[in-house]
């Protein structure tokens, strides 16, 4: 099946997927265009490693194809992708035995691209350039602790307070009780707040 991929751009996730399910091959690239770069953003912010989170978000995209048939409309298609993509950099966590890594982060951790492509955005519009080089500074101390926390603090920290997921989005896409999900929120905020305190002890 053969669409125009201009005509993609205006039709909504839940219309792009029916095409996609149908085999059209510009429907499926269509969301790839649309959920790439969040995918990889999310994953990198987990794994923290350039390599490895483009490696996972192919994989990712992969299993999205094969498993599109089973994509139920009635929920966000966005919550969908992300699942799959927080499942894959867990698993990959828990297979590497990696519940803390270090707070410099990889070697590959920092590149500009890097930065500008996962960055915490903290602060306004018309700040000043100091306050925006504190504010960027801040939000890398923020994601370099982040990266401390076990993975399944990191995921709920994350989809709650980057992606700006509810509660129960994140219930849903990390197949948890809403009340654990809760749990780990705040159990990771503490944990936050005494590993910003340490760096700012330093």
């Amino acid at each position: 099946m053969t669409v125009r991929p201009g005509s993609l751009r205006e039709k909504t996730d839940q219309e792009v997927v029916a095409l996609a399910k149908e085999g059209s091959e510009e429907a499926y690239r269509e969301l790839i265009r649309r959920y790439e770069r969040p995918v990889f953003s999310l994953v990198f912010r987990m794994v923290r490693n350039r390599e490895l989170a483009e490696d996972l978000s192919q994989e990712t995209f992969i299993k999205v194809l094969n498993a599109v048939q089973t994509y139920r409309p009635e929920f966000k298609f966005s919550s969908w992708v992300f699942k799959i993509a927080n499942n894959a950099a867990i698993d990959h966590l828990r297979k590497r035995e990696l519940d803390t890594l270090s707070l410099e982060g990889s070697p590959h951790a920092d590149t500009p691209e890097l930065v500008e492509a996962t960055a915490l955005q903290i602060g306004e519009r018309g700040e000043s350039q100091l306050q925006e080089v504190e504010n960027r500074e801040l939000g890398g101390t923020i994601e370099r602790a982040i990266s401390r926390l076990r993975p399944e603090y990191r995921s709920c920290i994350l989809l709650r307070h980057v992606e700006g997921r509810t509660y129960e989005e994140i219930a849903e896409m990390l197949n948890l009780p809403l009340g654990t999900v809760k749990t780990y929120i705040h159990r990771a905020r503490n944990e936050l707040r005494i590993l910003l305190r340490d760096v700012r002890d330093e």
